[in-house]
């Protein structure tokens, strides 16, 4: 690995922006699975709704998959995870209103659940998860 440009990615998943307009956020989870259906649906969905945002999208996103942080083969699993999981915190505390969420067999070790499902609980400016009371969508996928 070369920690310098591990390094450089943990800092613009820090800092970069990961601005979004109301309702727009879109997220997917992939982790731990043996498909990326889910990463196939959200970007679908992104193409055939403009005004929708990946975090791939946003300045941050785009930069880290720029630097090689969309796969494997130049970073291990955990430092790609490490540096995802505090751009997509940081995505989720910037986003409002409605999330639109592909996480069909949600793995609980996912960026979605650890990272990204605790923060839209927490932010009080997120309201709903795919239409429906944030709490209740949570709710759901324990089953």
């Amino acid at each position: 690995m070369n920690k310098d440009l591990w390094l450089n990615g943990l800092k613009i998943a820090q800092t970069w922006d990961v601005s979004s307009k109301e309702n727009s956020v879109v997220v997917y989870s992939i982790s731990f699975q043996p498909t990326s259906v889910n990463r196939e649906k959200a970007f679908a969905y992104v193409q055939k709704y403009p005004g929708n945002i990946l975090i791939e999208h946003t300045e941050c996103g785009a930069k880290l998959v720029e630097l090689g942080f969309e796969s494997t083969k130049t970073f291990t699993k955990d430092e790609v995870q490490t540096v995802w999981s505090e751009a997509s915190r940081r995505f989720i505390a910037a986003a409002s209103g409605n999330v639109t969420a592909f996480v069909d067999g949600a793995d609980p070790r996912s960026v979605f659940c650890t990272v990204e499902l605790p923060n839209i609980l927490q932010n009080k400016k997120i309201t709903t998860v795919n239409g429906i009371d944030k709490f209740l969508f949570a709710k759901q996928l324990e089953k």
